[in-house]
């Protein structure tokens, strides 16, 4: 739809234009649009409002969570790079619950020999910032590791050559301050809540905000995608599969493509050993 300007004298058009405003206002016209266009800005400014503090809420609920007991488990990261070369990579995962805190390690298997992060403990404090201890090298005795620790922008980095970085398998991005519950919607055929979680330190190759579907009844994370410096979708994780295993519901599997590259990550659990 086009829109032709309206035509105004040349001299004087200033003034001729606060004269309309003056007499409509008079006339009483031109109030009500103007106390309706503050009362939608109101409104817009509370929903907004509201958005931000569900989304801390919700943010703060999911960090406040924590597993009821230990337990291992066994697992395997499938790996399909950029030039969709295959490897397997296994690994094992561990939850050691304490009274004030609860740790997740995530460990390649001694068998293994390839570099990067060889393992890795994730320390959560519920509201407070989360701790990591990395410990990386390409030998597949202890002793040849060593070990440094990280926060914020600094865990997103892969673990075991994978698309999976240290920032994802931690959650870090619940711990951001900036967020926001975007809507309510169907995903993956469950009602969720969207929340928006936004970086207040982007790096460069990292991410600048996450947008993840949350169960409206487990609470779990139906779907995920992350966004790069430029505003564009750079991942997607999904989880695979969920079994009950003596009496608790447990992940089969976890999935993250990195769409830009086209490589593709699956960690997958064998829930039969547990």
């Amino acid at each position: 739809m086009s829109v032709r300007p309206r035509q105004h004298t040349p001299l004087n058009g200033g003034a001729a234009l606060r004269r309309g405003l003056i007499n409509r206002w008079g006339r009483g016209s031109a109030a009500p649009l103007l106390l309706a266009a503050v009362g939608a800005w109101a409104a817009t400014t509370n929903d907004l409002a509201d958005a931000k503090i569900q989304g801390c809420n919700l943010a703060r609920q999911l960090l406040e969570e924590r597993p009821a007991t230990n337990f291992v488990q066994s697992g395997v990261l499938k790996i399909r790079d950029a030039k969709g070369h295959r490897s397997e990579i296994p690994v094992k995962c561990k939850i050691i619950v304490t009274a004030t805190n609860w740790e997740s390690i995530y460990e390649t298997l001694p068998d293994t020999n390839s570099p990067g992060i060889r393992k890795f403990t994730v320390t959560h404090g519920g509201l407070s910032p989360n701790g990591y201890e990395l410990a990386e090298g390409s030998g597949t005795v202890d002793i040849a590791w060593s070990t440094r620790n990280l926060a914020g922008p600094t865990t997103m980095i892969p673990f075991a050559s994978s698309d999976f970085w240290i920032a994802d398998l931690g959650l870090e991005f619940f711990h951001w301050p900036g967020q926001k519950i975007l809507k309510h919607e169907m995903r993956r055929s469950r009602p969720c809540r969207v929340l928006e979680s936004t970086n207040p330190d982007p790096v460069t190759n990292g991410y600048t905000r996450v947008v993840s579907w949350i169960d409206n009844e487990t609470c779990g994370i139906v779907q995920a995608q992350a966004y790069d410096a430029r505003g564009k979708l750079l991942k997607e994780f999904y989880p695979k599969d969920v079994k009950k295993v003596k009496g608790q519901w447990q992940v089969e599997g976890m999935e993250i493509d990195n769409v830009q590259t086209g490589s593709r990550t699956r960690l997958e659990f064998d829930l039969k050993a547990q």
